[in-house]
């Protein structure tokens, strides 16, 4: 996911898709070890890192979209 996506989503998509990610990490990271993929590990990890950054900044500013 692009972060210009996560830029006009609202708050609560961004909520929902956080949630949604870190189940799908723990998914993913309690599989059998062979089956794991790090690929699918970083992104979801990056998605997170990136929704979160998106809803600090929009606290900060003050701005709720």
């Amino acid at each position: 996911m692009n972060y210009k996506d996560l830029e006009k989503k609202s708050v609560a998509e961004l909520g929902d898709l956080i949630t949604a990610t870190r189940n799908e990490l723990q998914a993913e990271r309690f599989k059998d070890r062979f089956a794991k993929k790090a690929s699918i590990i970083r992104n979801a990890k990056l998605v997170i890192a990136q929704a979160l950054t998106e809803m600090n900044a929009r606290a900060r500013r003050g701005d709720t979209k």
